[in-house]
């Protein structure tokens, strides 16, 4: 209709679904919003018998604290950084010159100075994330660059 505006409120739920393991095994943890509070609810994995978590309540499959190791390498002048698949993260500094990075088998990729790339994922652990392809990044005479990444242990 002309020169009419508003809103519609519908009274629908917008609930959010998480697996989660405890010291007993799997359940169902719903997040809801209930009067502008969130509220989370655990049942079995049915969505409908009540669940009380015993002992540590964490993502299934993923190390509550996993050990990470960290590495860092300034390249300067001629030379090669390779970082093998299954890392959690990557990233590249360039400073001066213009290295290059191909990832996996993909084709190699000049870098200009200054550029900052990054790669990573946020879930580790026996079922986690990692990158699944192996960076190597090539300077030539003259290139000035950083190349860090981190690795579950």
């Amino acid at each position: 209709m002309s020169g009419t505006s508003g809103s519609v409120a519908a009274a629908t739920a917008d609930d959010e679904y998480e697996i989660l393991c405890d010291d007993a095994g799997s359940f169902l943890r719903r997040y809801s919003t209930e009067g502008g509070a969130t509220v989370a609810t655990d049942t079995e994995l049915n969505g409908t018998t009540p669940y009380l978590p015993t002992g540590e309540v964490v993502r299934c499959g993923v190390s509550a604290n996993p050990e990470i190791t960290s590495t860092v390498q300034r390249q300067t002048d001629a030379g090669t950084v390779t970082i093998a698949a299954g890392a959690r993260s990557v990233t590249v500094l360039v400073y001066a010159g213009e290295p290059t990075v191909a990832i996996g088998s993909g084709t190699a990729v000049a870098l200009l100075p200054g550029s900052s790339l990054s790669w990573g994922v946020n879930r580790g652990g026996n079922l986690g994330e990692a990158l699944q392809d192996e960076f190597v990044v090539t300077a030539a005479a003259g290139d000035d660059l950083i190349v860090t990444s981190t690795r579950e242990a």
